[in-house]
C-alpha cells in the first residue's frame, strides 16, 4: 500500500493508493476481500462506513432464507432450471441468471466450509424448502440470523489474511477519468468537519454498500444502514431497474420481517386507534374469517407485496396500509390468542393451511404455542429487542425490505465504467420478481465474479499518479461549492426534516401504491433541490459535512428511482410490487374499493429500465433483455480456456 499526500480546494489531503478497494463490509464486500486475496491479489483494502453495521450482519426473518441449486437426494435440479427460474422473474438478464446459478454451489459450500451452520441430515445432505417464487425446493437456512452468521464467517477469514479494513470511513465521491475509476474520496466519521476528507487511489473498485435503504420512511432496513447507490448514479454509472423493489410485512419498533412462521402459525391481526380502542380487523375485509386465515397463512411464503396477488395474500398488506395510513390506526401481530374464525379441530381451513401445521405437528392452540413449537428461535429474537411475544403484540408496517434494482453490470459483475464493480444489493441483478433468499446468493456470486474478473483480466498495478491525479482535480467543481457550505447550530433538525419530508412521501406515493401524478411532482422536486443543493441545503451541525453528503446521496437515488417508476408506471401499469393507482382503474374488493389500480398493460419481461443521472437530473429508458448464453460445454475447450484464465493470475 502506498501512501501520500494531495492538494485539493486548498487542503492537503492523504492518499492511501491500492491496487483494488472493496467499498462495504458485509456479506458481498468480505466475501470479495476474501477472493481477491486468495486470487493473489493481496494489495487489497476495505473501506466501511462501520464493521458492525449494515444490512448483511443486523437483518434477517423468522429463519433467512439462502437460495441455491438443490442438493438434496430428491431435489432433481440443473443450472440451467436454476437460471430459468431467475431469468423468469422479469426483466433480468439470462447471463446474469446463469452465472447466479451455476456459482451457487461453489459459494455455499465456501460459507458451509468457514462454519455457517446450514443444517444437515445424519447422511450429510443440504435439505431444502420452497420458498416465494421458487418451483423447487432451493431454499435452505441456518435459522433467523442466516446473514449474521455469513458476515462474521466471511470476516474472520478476512482478518486472518490481514486484509487492511478502513474503519469508519464515508465514501463520498467516485474519481473517475476517461471512462475508467481512479480511486474514491472519503470523510473520516470521527471527523465531523470536512477535516476528515481522504483520498484512495485505486485501479479497481468494487461497491458493496448494500440497498439504499433511507429511501423511505417505512423500511424494515436496519438502523444505521444506509447504502450509496449515488456514488455509482453521480459517477454516470448506468443504473438497471431502479423501479422494482420488495415491500412486505415487518415490525416497526424492533426493524425484521414478520414472514414464514410469524405468519403461518396465523396470528390475530388487530389495530388501535387513537383512542385505545382495539378490535381484530382481518375478517371485516374477507366473506369468512376462514379465507382471512388462508390468505395470512399464504402470507408465510408469498411474503412480498405483489400486484398479481392483490386479490388473494397481498391482500393483507394493502388491508394494514389502508388501516395504518388510511384510518390512521396502529396495526398489531397478536400471537397470544387465537385469531375469529379459528375453530379447535382447525376445519374450514384450506387444505394446503392444516396439511402445513399438521405436518409440522403444531395443531395447538394459540399462535405462540405453535410458533414456540414450530420456531422458538424467532420468539427468542424478539425477546433480545425488548418485546415479549407470550404477553405482548408486535407492531407492524408495510415496509420497504429489497432493491431488486441498482448499478447495471455485466457477467461479471462490471459496470459501465471500467474498473468498477457492484457486488450485493447495490448490483441491478434482479427484475421484477426473485426467489426469497437469492439475495444473499447473489452477494456471494457477484463477489466471486468481481474478483474473479480482476484476478483473470489484469495484473496488480503499482500507483497511477498521473490518472490518479487527473480524477482529483476534476472533483474541485464539485466540492469547492460543498465546502464554503457554514454549519448553522440552529438548523440542527433541519436537514433532517428535509430528509424526512422525502422519505415520508416516497412511502406514501412511490412505494407498493403509486401515484404518477405524486411521483411527477415529488422528482420535480428533488431535481429542483439538487440542481441549486449548497444554496438550498440546511447544513445540520449534529451530524455536520459527512450527514449532508449522506442525504445527498439519498437525495440523488430518489430522483433516479422516480425516473424508473415513472416510465415502468407509464409503460407497464401495474406490475410485480408496484400497484400504480388510477382513479379510471380496476377497483379492489370490499372495503377498499375506493383503491383503483392501473391494469397490466404490457409485462415487459423482455426489457429493463436503464437510469442515468445527467445534467438535467435522472434519465430512464428502456434496453433489451440479455438471453441466458448458449454455452460451449466439451470438457477440452472448457479446460483450456480455463488454464489459459488462470495463468494470468499466477502472472499477476
Amino acid at each position: 500500500m502506498h501512501t501520500t499526500t494531495f492538494p485539493l480546494c486548498g487542503r492537503e489531503l492523504p492518499v492511501y493508493a491500492v491496487d483494488t478497494l472493496v467499498i462495504g463490509s458485509g456479506c458481498a464486500g468480505l466475501n470479495a476481500a476474501d477472493w481477491l486475496y486468495r486470487f493473489g491479489r493481496t494489495d487489497t483494502a476495505l473501506l466501511t462506513e462501520g464493521v458492525n453495521m449494515g444490512a448483511s450482519r443486523n437483518t434477517g426473518s423468522d429463519k433467512q432464507t439462502y437460495y441455491k441449486l438443490s442438493i438434496a437426494s430428491d431435489g432433481a435440479d440443473s443450472v440451467q432450471q436454476m437460471a430459468e427460474t431467475l431469468f423468469s422473474g422479469g426483466s433480468v438478464h439470462g447471463d446474469l441468471a446463469l452465472a447466479e446459478a451455476a456459482c451457487s454451489l461453489r459459494c455455499f459450500m465456501k460459507l458451509a466450509n468457514l462454519g455457517v451452520p446450514f443444517p444437515t441430515n445424519e447422511y450429510g445432505e443440504y435439505a431444502g424448502y420452497k420458498t416465494d417464487h421458487d418451483p423447487r425446493q432451493r431454499g435452505t437456512s441456518a435459522g433467523p440470523l442466516t446473514s449474521k452468521y455469513m458476515t462474521e464467517a466471511l470476516e474472520a477469514s478476512v482478518r486472518r489474511k490481514g486484509i487492511r479494513i478502513f474503519d469508519r470511513m464515508q465514501a463520498a465521491r467516485l474519481l473517475v477519468s476517461e471512462g475508467a475509476v481512479r480511486g474514491v474520496l472519503a470523510a473520516d466519521l470521527r471527523d465531523r468537519s470536512p477535516g476528515g476528507l481522504t483520498l484512495f487511489a485505486a485501479n479497481q473498485i468494487i461497491l458493496a454498500t448494500g440497498g439504499p435503504a433511507d429511501v423511505y420512511a417505512q423500511s424494515v432496513y436496519p438502523c444505521g444502514h444506509r447504502g450509496a447507490s449515488g456514488l455509482a448514479l453521480e459517477a454516470g454509472a448506468e443504473m438497471a431497474n431502479l423501479q422494482e423493489w420488495q415491500y412486505g410485512l415487518a415490525s416497526v419498533g424492533f426493524r425484521w420481517n414478520v414472514s414464514g412462521t410469524y405468519q403461518q402459525v396465523l396470528p390475530r391481526y388487530i389495530s388501535v386507534d387513537a383512542g385505545g380502542v382495539e378490535r381484530e380487523f382481518l375478517p371485516d375485509y374477507f366473506e369468512t374469517p376462514e379465507q382471512a386465515l388462508d390468505a395470512v397463512f399464504l402470507k408465510g411464503y408469498q411474503w412480498p407485496f405483489d400486484v398479481r396477488k392483490a386479490r388473494g395474500s397481498s391482500l393483507v398488506d394493502l388491508i394494514v396500509h389502508y388501516e395504518t395510513a388510511v384510518l390512521g390506526r396502529k396495526v398489531y401481530l397478536d400471537f397470544r390468542t387465537d385469531p375469529k374464525g379459528l375453530r379447535p379441530d382447525f376445519s374450514g381451513l384450506a387444505a394446503e393451511t392444516v396439511e402445513y401445521l399438521s405436518h409440522s405437528d403444531a395443531l395447538l392452540p394459540t399462535p405462540i404455542a405453535r410458533l414456540a413449537h414450530m420456531n422458538p428461535d424467532a420468539i427468542a429474537l424478539y425477546r433480545a429487542h425488548g418485546i415479549d411475544l407470550y404477553t405482548q403484540p408486535m407492531q407492524i408496517a408495510v415496509c420497504a425490505q429489497h432493491a431488486n434494482g441498482g448499478v447495471a453490470v455485466d457477467a461479471n459483475w462490471q459496470s459501465s465504467i471500467r474498473g468498477l464493480y457492484a457486488a450485493g444489493e447495490c448490483a441491478g441483478t434482479f427484475g421484477v420478481y426473485r426467489p426469497g433468499g437469492s439475495a444473499l446468493n447473489s452477494t456471494q456470486v457477484g463477489s466471486l465474479r468481481a474478483a474473479e474478473h480482476i484476478a483473470d483480466t489484469t495484473t496488480a498495478q503499482p500507483f497511477r499518479q498521473a490518472a490518479f491525479e487527473t480524477a482529483a482535480r476534476a472533483l474541485e467543481p464539485w466540492l469547492e461549492p460543498l465546502l464554503r457550505m457554514e454549519p448553522r447550530p440552529a438548523a440542527g433538525s433541519e436537514s433532517t426534516r428535509l430528509l424526512r419530508g422525502f422519505q415520508r412521501r416516497m412511502s406514501e406515493h412511490a412505494a407498493h401504491l403509486r401515484s404518477p401524478s405524486e411521483m411527477a411532482a415529488l422528482a420535480s422536486e428533488l431535481e429542483a433541490l439538487l440542481r441549486d443543493f449548497p444554496s438550498r441545503y440546511p447544513l445540520a451541525a449534529p451530524g455536520g459535512f459527512a450527514q449532508m453528503l449522506r442525504i445527498r446521496d439519498t437525495l440523488l437515488t430518489q430522483a433516479a428511482v422516480l425516473s424508473a417508476m415513472r416510465l415502468s408506471a407509464e409503460a407497464f401499469g401495474s406490475r410485480g410490487a408496484g400497484l400504480v393507482c388510477d382513479p379510471a382503474g380496476q377497483p379492489l374488493p370490499g372495503a377498499l374499493s375506493g383503491l383503483r389500480a392501473a391494469p397490466a398493460r404490457e409485462d415487459g419481461g423482455n426489457r429493463v429500465i436503464a437510469t442515468v443521472w445527467t445534467a438535467d437530473g435522472a434519465r430512464s429508458r428502456f434496453t433489451p433483455v440479455r438471453p441466458i448464453p448458449v454455452r460451449e460445454g466439451w470438457f477440452e475447450t472448457v479446460w483450456r480456456d480455463h488454464r489459459k484464465r488462470t495463468a494470468k493470475r499466477r502472472e499477476g
